[in-house]
Parts: C-alpha cells; sequence; structure tokens
C-alpha cells in the first residue's frame, strides 16, 4: 500500500524513460476496442491516454492510491476517461465488472500480491484479461542497496531504520499468487532495460524515494537524496515483472 502523496508534476515531467517502458506493456494487449479496460494505478495519465487509443469504441476507468496523481489525469483528459477515483488497489472495488485490467510500475509498491490479485480477479468478468507489469527482483539494484544502507545510517535511522516500500517479486511467487486467486493460464516472466532520466533530482525525489522522504523531517531530504545518489547512479538496471492471466 502506497503511503504517501506524489508530486503528479516533478513525476510527469521526469518520468520520461518509464512511461516509454510502460508503453511497451500495451503491445501486449488483445483488444478488440470496445472493451471495458480498467487502468490500475493510472498515475498522471500519460499511459492513460495511449490506452484509450486502444479502445476507441470501449471505455477506461482509472483508479490510483494518489489524489494528485488522478488530479493530474483528470486535468489531463477529462470526460474521456469513464471514471477515475481514488482508492488503494488492496482494497479495490470496482462499479461494474471490467473485460481488462492493465498495471503498469505499480504492484511493487503493494505489500500483498496475494490480496492484490484476489481484488484483481474479482473485479474482471470472467475471462477477462489482466495484463500488468512492474518492478521485479533484482530491480534497480543499486540504488536498493544505496537506499537501505542510507536508511540505516545516522541522521536518518530514527524515522527510515529497516524501512523498505518496495515488494520486488518472482515470476514463480507471482505465477502461484495468481493461481491461488482464481487466475487462469498465469504467467510472469522478467525483462531487463536501462532507465535513465532527464532530471535526476526530481525523479528521486518523486519516484524512487517520494515515499522515504514522506517519513522523514524535511530537512534531511536534501541530505538523504545526496547520500543515496553518492552511492549510485543513473542509468538504473529496471527489472520489470511482466504478469497475464485469464479470470
Amino acid at each position: 500500500m502506497m503511503t504517501h502523496d506524489w508530486d503528479a508534476e516533478t513525476y510527469s515531467n521526469s518520468a520520461t524513460r518509464v512511461h516509454e517502458i510502460a508503453a511497451e506493456n500495451l503491445d501486449r494487449l488483445d483488444l478488440r476496442g470496445d472493451e471495458t479496460v480498467l487502468d490500475a494505478g493510472c498515475g498522471s495519465g500519460e499511459v492513460t491516454e495511449a490506452l484509450l487509443e486502444r479502445v476507441p469504441d470501449g471505455r477506461v476507468l482509472c483508479v490510483d492510491a494518489s489524489p494528485a496523481m488522478v488530479a493530474r489525469l483528470r486535468e489531463r483528459l477529462g470526460d474521456r476517461v469513464a471514471a477515475a477515483w481514488v482508492q488503494d488497489l488492496a482494497e479495490l472495488e470496482v462499479p461494474e465488472p471490467v473485460d481488462v485490467v492493465f498495471s503498469s510500475a505499480t504492484f511493487h509498491w503493494i505489500p500483498d500480491h496475494q490480496n492484490l490479485f484476489n481484488r484483481l480477479h474479482a473485479a474482471l468478468k470472467p475471462g477477462g484479461q489482466l495484463v500488468a507489469q512492474c518492478g521485479g527482483v533484482g530491480n534497480i539494484e543499486r540504488w536498493h542497496a544505496a537506499s537501505h544502507a542510507v536508511c540505516n545510517a545516522e541522521p536518518f535511522a530514527a524515522e527510515l531504520g529497516g524501512y523498505d516500500p518496495w515488494n520486488y517479486a518472482t515470476p514463480a511467487q507471482t505465477e502461484e499468487r495468481l493461481e491461488r486467486a482464481g487466475f487462469r493460464d498465469g504467467r510472469a516472466w522478467l525483462i531487463e532495460r536501462e532507465m535513465d532520466t532527464p532530471d535526476p533530482d526530481g525523479f528521486l525525489r518523486s519516484t524512487f524515494f517520494g515515499a522515504h522522504l514522506a517519513r522523514l523531517d524535511p530537512a534531511l531530504h536534501d541530505d538523504f537524496i545526496a547520500a543515496v545518489s553518492s552511492r549510485a547512479s543513473f542509468p538504473a538496471r529496471y527489472v520489470r515483472l511482466n504478469i497475464e492471466a485469464t479470470a
């Protein structure tokens, strides 16, 4: 569960490569063009806009845990989306069963993947498809290790000691959880991509370490970013967990 709101404007401006990687997911969707699709973890709407083009005769519902992200999406897309609301995916409820659940760069923020897949299965019509991608085991390994070291050092340990907001699952774990949730033909696999950003500082503050900074005294924010940046650098090694299954 995400425990912080996001700086939607900074994320939107700095996460160009993230959006490019997410767009690769769209090619895995098997769509006629008239489906009802749930964008689960819609963010600020860049990928949602591309998704809308895939269902010209359909409808797109959008959900995200961040009020700022949903507000940015509504500003960007207006009534082009059928609905957009704020909700944690771990507590997901949809106004109607959907044909497709699509998600990008979201599931690794959710601690309990079994509950997540249970909720997604309940949101789908029988025979509906789940297509998702998130961080997988080994994702941003250098930055992950750097954050662990900094979180457990002074002056950050009092507020961040032991803190790790990410859940990077393996394909085997994911396939087992999909089956338990009632999905058929579930499969998961890892891919690697290089990820760079034109705004490293903004990206670190809004994306990698936004959750860390939300727990930390604002007077220490600059020192925290400087400390982790001294231990790792861009480009980052993205390990993405691709997920497909049928309800």
